[in-house]
């Protein structure tokens, strides 16, 4: 961050309105001044039903902008906490040249995504005594957000041509306004770090959806996101009152003034006790695990907090004393902080006022999500005025030796190298002679080796399809040892396969080309092979299915598509894979590029006294993956059957066909249900009502013979690239 900024605009956008204060830096270096602010409200609260969130900040944005001229001030920006990861973490004893290490080892750990799907920065925090060239007991702030969604909130400021500086968590915006404005910690060389107090504060930050729950005493941080906000409120209305969203809106802000208050708040009272529940849950944890801390009060900040009757519930309830924030005390600037708008609304500018200071460099927190990538494309552009200078010298010198270099060769008649020239000559064209003839023989060798290879080639593929077959019955999941025995059909590791498509192509690239012309299609794609096509003459296998894998109990990585995704699609993605100490091909024998293109989630009815049965398309058929109507492709491989494609249509059909949807009830469909042969048990078990997930995966095949697949070491087998793939 540079360290001459003297003007910093701190924004946040939240769900009700974009929020926005410039503060200027004095000359002491120790104070701030606020010299302007904005508040817009959205037309429609973000999360409202009939609202659509990007246009409604496009608007909020443009409308800030034409009010506001930004020039060559520094900006930051918040993101949602609850969006955001923040962990706080003891590390063991470690030299201090070591920490930085320690702490990508423990992102690696911590964060549930791959460090390249997310940004992320961290911060020693407080502790830390170094002792015999060790940091004994220092404490790291671990923070980070995945790389779309910062992408997505620095959108509507990017699109209009404005550079952000900082990209900050609101919880620790709240931080830096909690230290600076309350804890009156100034930043210096005599004092780094704040004090270690006792006594520490509870910042509650209520917005529309979420409330952010701060303890701190100034050098430790804890961070608890509580799922109630404003609209909580707001919907507890509208289904007792039975009002429109609008109107329900409108009756929390002013409850004390509608004809019946007794009502509102009665209807409004569970979400109170739900509130001041969730509140004490935190707060408790917060105490079990910091014995020694003493609160000393809760201070309320966000709009949410306007509502008539949770401040003195809160003091009630927490037994702590409960204070709103009502005025900014550690900044100057009479022409903001005295607007009656300004005023209205100074509880909602909590966290900009702490991104401004951030900005500023007048906090003890300096890290910042903005990507890395966006950073150093900065740096670069900085130095280009240097380069250019650089190169202009260069040139200039290139251009002297140039000159004097053809002032030498002047100097050298041609005549003297005529008779070296003629023999180079002759000698140029006996090489060349002799090279035509090796090529010559070369052409006829290759000739002979592809007559070899279109005889042989009937007897290497007749194998191929069984193979895939085999392969795609391995990837799929299953459940083993005492996984057997679950009756759970919801918790079964269990993808149930109802038809198999083939469509030959004559180059597989076309196929994801147009998968990649569509954004949403392209994002699932897996690591690189969004942007790895595989080209030339293959299959494109579509598998159409569904599974049960939706439990309540498991989380959403582990349901619908992701559960697909963390077995189907990457058992596909393997080199090969072992079962019952057997490698089964699957990269190597040309499968690539899966990739889930539809999918659909709904409630069904499962009657376990029925069992399942598949229809003639049904599971994985054998051989040639069943017959199908369509012109598709063969059920073998060949580079050049367009005669033997001919022959089998008149004899009434060719094997593969076009991509299809299973279709219920259908001869060649999905299911169909059949009676038990024998009945062991008379009692019928219930029909349940699951939740079912359909989905359609396709992959291209380009299908290696057995004597032209690669052989890789075991570490090496999930990162190899199948042939043809570019």
């Amino acid at each position: 961050m540079a360290a001459s900024i003297q003007n910093a605009w701190g924004i946040e956008i939240g769900q009700a309105a974009l929020k926005a204060i410039r503060l200027r830096a004095e000359d002491n270096g120790q104070s701030v001044r606020a010299t302007a602010f904005d508040y817009i409200p959205h037309p429609k609260i973000l999360s409202q039903p009939d609202a659509v969130p990007v246009e409604l900040i496009e608007q909020s944005v443009a409308t800030f902008l034409e009010r506001n001229d930004l020039g060559d001030d520094a900006v930051g920006i918040s993101v949602p906490g609850h969006t955001s990861l923040a962990k706080f973490i003891k590390l063991p004893p470690v030299e201090p040249g070591k920490i930085a290490e320690i702490v990508q080892y423990e992102a690696r750990q911590q964060i549930p995504f791959t460090l390249e799907e997310v940004v992320w920065d961290f911060q020693t925090i407080g502790g830390g005594v170094e002792e015999s060239g060790f940091m004994l007991e220092a404490e790291v702030g671990l923070f980070a957000m995945k790389r779309e969604l910062i992408f997505e909130s620095m959108r509507p400021l990017a699109d209009k041509g404005e550079e952000i500086e900082v990209v900050q968590i609101a919880p620790l915006a709240l931080y830096n306004y909690l230290s600076y404005d309350v804890l009156s910690y100034r930043k210096n060389e005599q004092t780094p770090e704040p004090p270690d107090a006792e006594d520490y504060y509870i910042v509650l930050d209520m917005g529309a959806d979420n409330t952010t729950l701060l303890v701190s005493n100034g050098r430790s941080i804890w961070i608890r996101n509580v799922p109630i906000g404003g609209n909580h409120f707001t919907r507890a209305l509208t289904r007792e009152m039975k009002l429109t969203f609008a109107k329900a809106e409108h009756l929390k802000c002013n409850a004390t003034k509608s004809p019946d208050p007794k009502a509102a708040f009665q209807a409004m009272r569970p979400v109170f006790n739900d509130y001041v529940t969730e509140i004490q849950r935190s707060i408790g944890y917060f105490g079990s695990v910091n014995r020694a801390a003493k609160i000393k009060k809760v201070i309320g900040v966000g709009n949410g907090f306007k509502l008539a009757g949770l401040q003195k519930f809160l003091q009630q309830n927490l037994q702590y004393e409960v204070h709103r924030l009502e005025h900014l005390d550690g900044v100057t600037g009479d022409a903001v902080l005295s607007d009656p708008l300004f005023m209205d609304n100074v509880m909602s500018f909590a966290v900009p006022y702490g991104l401004a200071l951030q900005t500023l460099n007048h906090t003890r927190i300096q890290t910042t999500l903005l990507p890395p990538e966006i950073v150093t494309e900065r740096k670069i552009r900085s130095k280009k005025p240097w380069v250019v200078v650089a190169v202009a010298v260069l040139l200039l010198a290139l251009g002297i030796s140039t000159a004097v270099t053809a002032s030498v060769a002047r100097s050298l008649s041609p005549e003297r190298f005529e008779t070296a020239y003629k023999e180079v000559a002759d000698l140029r064209n006996y090489v060349n002679q002799n090279r035509m003839a090796y090529k010559a023989q070369q052409d006829a060798h290759s000739a002979l080796l592809k007559e070899i290879e279109i005889i042989s080639a009937p007897l290497e593929k007749r194998s191929l399809w069984t193979e895939l077959y085999k392969a795609v019955n391995e990837c799929l999941p299953r459940d083993e040892d005492t996984a057997l025995d679950e009756v759970n059909v919801q918790l079964q590791n269990k993808v149930r396969i109802m038809s198999v498509a083939t469509m030959l192509t004559r180059d597989v690239e076309e196929w994801h080309k147009d998968l990649s012309a569509d954004p949403n299609l392209k994002e699932k794609f897996r690591g690189d092979d969004g942007e790895t096509a595989p080209a030339g003459v293959g299959y494109i296998v579509t598998l159409s299915g569904y599974h049960f894998h939706n439990d309540r109990s498991l989380n959403f990585r582990e349901i619908e598509d992701a559960f697909l995704e963390s077995t189907l699609v990457t058992n596909l993605r393997k080199w090969t894979i072992e079962r019952e100490g057997v490698n089964v091909p699957v990269g190597q024998l040309g499968i690539s590029h899966p990739i889930i293109i539809w999918s659909e989630t709904n409630r069904t009815t499962f009657d376990p006294n029925e069992p399942l049965q598949m229809g003639r398309s049904g599971g994985i058929p054998g051989g040639s993956f069943g017959r199908n109507s369509g012109r598709g492709g063969r059920g073998g491989y060949d580079e050049d059957e367009d005669e033997e494609e001919e022959e089998e249509e008149e004899r009434g059909g060719n094997f593969g066909g076009s991509i299809r949807q299973p279709s219920i009830g259908q001869p060649n469909g999905s299911l169909r249900r059949t009676g038990p042969l024998d009945s062991l048990d008379d009692k019928s078990k219930p029909i349940l009502k699951l939740t079912r997930t359909d989905f359609q995966l396709q992959f291209a095949w380009l299908p290696v013979s057995e004597d032209k697949r690669v052989e890789l070491d075991e570490d090496d087998t999930t990162a190899a690239t199948p042939p043809g793939v570019r």
